[in-house]
């Protein structure tokens, strides 16, 4: 389920695919392929995802095993985006302080 972790996080950021996958240096059609799930992303790329998005590899990790464990259905689904709220709202408290070392 890394694949939708991935897609998730992206949608989340309200990112096309193009647009991250210009950011993170990437094809979009390898964005494509690893959001569908026809290629696995490398440790590389997930680095990539985790310093884009301010985010430690292992939560995208265990984010994405969280999902697979949980299946599909609309409850399931409401869960999963309470949980990806949470966890994205930490990391943009995360970076909140550098945001206003930057501008001062």
């Amino acid at each position: 389920m890394i694949s939708e972790a991935l897609r998730l996080l992206r949608i989340y950021h309200d990112m096309s695919q193009s647009e991250l996958s210009s950011t993170l240096q990437i094809s979009n059609s390898y964005v494509s392929e690893l959001e569908s799930g026809k290629k696995q992303p490398t440790l590389d790329v997930l680095g990539k995802y985790a310093n884009y998005f301010q985010i430690p590899v292992s939560s995208l990790l265990l984010f994405s095993e969280q999902l697979g464990k949980l299946g599909r259905g609309d409850g399931v689904r409401h869960m999963v985006a309470k949980k990806v709220l949470s966890l994205l709202t930490w990391a943009e408290e995360k970076n909140v302080p550098q945001k206003n070392n930057e501008t001062a």
